[in-house]
């Protein structure tokens, strides 16, 4: 079945076919690397794929260089107490420069174990005079990825704004800036521009809001062409970052996209609330003049297959095609071996699609999206070693394999994990995984011996300073957050993914009180006309919400299709989080950190 939704059509505008596509196939060969933990790394900035183009300043030489080189490499390898210990050996009577790279190779050190305050008076212990230039920079780095971790977006891109003026060429930390500052609220950066005093700060704030406020690749166009124009010799002016310089250069958009879902069937609910979140943006962009495409709604379910849907969406003139929805639908077009016509897809398969044509770039509400950021908001707030909770099976196995393996790479540890396969196994689980079993058992053998019976409160390990939940439903979350507190661990820092959070407010989630989790802005706050229209369509759609999003996210990103040219650099700030291209034209998604107060979620 096809719906055709409008035919307007505008004048003077080319397919976009031409340009959308073997580009994106063949453009991301390197992806954007995941935030590193600052106290184990070394020279290369955070956000960066290749090194600095331009050196920085040498240090000067110093009778303890071998000491200093052993720390950092005792730093690299997250041996934070060798670190410490090889500090250790040096003498109290430093000259000002020695003892500044001591302390700065300390203050690493104590990121590393996950003591944020004792970084912070390390960084700020002696006079800046002192600090060698090379060790300047060096400490500008260091701070700007603290800054990054803990979410303090706008301190870290302004940071980098100032390194920047140093290390002009450097593409990775321009990288880096941007997406801070598309991290940053649009009030903050408002309130920031109002304060700003310097020249390329104020460029930069300018151009992300612009960037925020523009309602279509039209007037968005127009922005940059002015920012530009204003700011000839800024750093971001040559090369616009996060693809914008291929929406600088003129959007020639579709005459006709297609929209492929399955409106019928088992999948239907799901697939009306994508429609009922990508016809919002349609009707509001139709409300201010700017539909200058046919939309075509194919139900898929009415095909023999999706490759079949597809076939008849290129019949019918599109020159786009988003969806189809199910991941199965999608793996199969994933497995066309010439695609005419760029495919956005509303999934994730598990293998790599061909990349031979037009591309298929996947855009999805992933779960592992959500498990590798849980693990960087809890580095970021300091903690290092986790107790693992997670529901047996395939899914909380895979979860947990995609959470462990970012916080390792961070620096935390898993001391702990426990799995659960029923209701009944919670508690038990729970107890064993704190050690409690053991306590118990200890408070038996000293009665046993003492003929006598004592007063006795289990004691939990110690060792753990953040809990990850992975549960898969509110109904577990809100089982399992209380029985934490129960066994004495209601003051350990408990994250969780999404999952734990229907999307609907509810009294009974009270019980999850203080947890923190990422969670899709949608949720939070964004885009609230566009939520108040779904709402009023009363289609029943908005109690799934995240599907909304999705929706409204897919004519974001077909919208602004010809940024994904830019492949690595590419970033969007869509409803589901900050999109990103990797190399296999997946759209990562960057979650925000949510928490309980009471029953109601809201931003920190």
């Amino acid at each position: 079945m096809t719906r055709t939704m409008t035919q307007t059509t505008a004048g003077g505008k080319t397919a976009a076919a031409s340009i959308l596509l073997l580009a994106l196939a063949t453009g991301c060969t390197t992806a954007p690397p995941e935030p590193v933990a600052p106290g184990a790394q070394e020279e290369v900035p955070e956000a960066t794929a290749e090194p600095s183009p331009t050196l920085p300043p040498p240090m000067p030489t110093s009778r303890w260089d071998t000491t200093f080189e052993q720390t950092r490499a005792a730093l690299r390898a997250r041996d934070w107490m060798t670190a410490e210990q090889t500090l250790a050996s040096l003498p109290e009577d430093l000259d000002a420069a020695d003892r500044s790279r001591r302390d700065f190779l300390l203050a690493r050190a104590a990121f590393l174990r996950g003591d944020l305050k004792h970084t912070d008076a390390l960084l700020t212990a002696g006079p800046a005079e002192d600090v060698p230039a090379a060790l300047r920079l060096e400490q500008a780095e260091f701070t700007r990825e603290i800054a990054q971790l803990a979410g303090d977006w706008l301190t870290s891109a302004r940071i980098g704004a100032e390194t920047l003026t140093q290390q002009p060429a450097d593409a990775g930390l321009r990288r880096a800036i941007w997406r801070d500052l598309n991290r940053s609220s649009e009030a903050a950066m408002a309130t920031a521009l109002a304060d700003a005093p310097d020249a390329d700060w104020r460029g930069w704030l300018e151009l992300a809001l612009r960037d925020r406020r523009a309602e279509n690749p039209q007037s968005l166009q127009q922005a940059l062409l002015e920012w530009r124009n204003q700011h000839p010799s800024h750093p971001a002016a040559m090369q616009l970052p996060g693809g914008l310089e291929y929406i600088a250069r003129g959007v020639r958009a579709p005459r006709q996209v297609a929209l492929l879902l399955p409106l019928s069937g088992r999948l239907a609910p799901a697939a009306r609330a994508v429609q009922d979140g990508y016809l919002a943006h349609y009707f509001a962009a139709r409300a201010r003049g700017e539909t200058p495409y046919t939309l075509n709604v194919i139900d898929t379910t009415t095909h023999e297959s999706a490759a079949a849907a597809y076939d008849q969406a290129i019949a019918d003139g599109a020159e786009i095609v988003v969806g189809p929805l199910s991941k199965e639908a999608v793996a199969e077009l994933g497995q066309i071996p010439e695609r005419p016509v760029p495919i956005l897809a509303l999934n994730r398969t598990d293998s790599d699609a061909l990349q031979t044509g037009s591309a298929l770039v996947q855009l999805s509400l992933a779960p592992e999206d959500d498990a590798r950021r849980v693990a960087e908001l809890a580095y970021g707030s300091g903690a290092r070693k986790a107790l693992l909770l997670r529901p047996a099976g395939e899914r909380g196995a895979r979860l947990a394999d995609v959470l462990q393996e970012r916080w390792q790479a961070l620096g935390g540890q898993i001391v702990s994990t426990a799995s659960y396969a029923s209701a009944e196994a919670y508690s038990d689980n729970i107890k064993n995984a704190l050690n409690l079993n053991a306590s118990e058992q200890r408070a038996s053998d000293i009665r046993s011996m003492l003929a006598t019976n004592i007063e006795f409160t289990p004691r939990r390990r110690q060792d753990i300073d953040v809990i990850f939940l992975l549960a898969d439903s509110p109904v577990e979350a809100r089982s399992l957050k209380p029985l934490l507190a129960f066994h004495y661990a209601g003051t350990v820092p408990v994250y969780a993914t999404s999952s734990a959070y229907s999307g609907v407010p509810d009294p009974r989630d009270r019980d999850l009180n203080g947890m923190r989790l990422a969670e899709i802005p949608w949720l939070l706050g964004s885009n609230p006309g566009l939520r108040v229209a779904i709402a009023a369509g009363d289609t029943g759609s908005d109690s799934l919400a995240r599907l909304n999003a999705l929706g409204a996210d897919a004519w974001l990103v077909q919208s602004r299709f010809a940024q994904l040219q830019a492949g690595a650099d590419a970033l969007l700030r869509g409803d589901t989080g900050l999109l990103r291209l990797d190399p296999s034209l997946r759209l990562q998604r960057e979650p925000v950190l949510a928490v309980f107060d009471g029953s109601e979620l809201a931003q920190p």
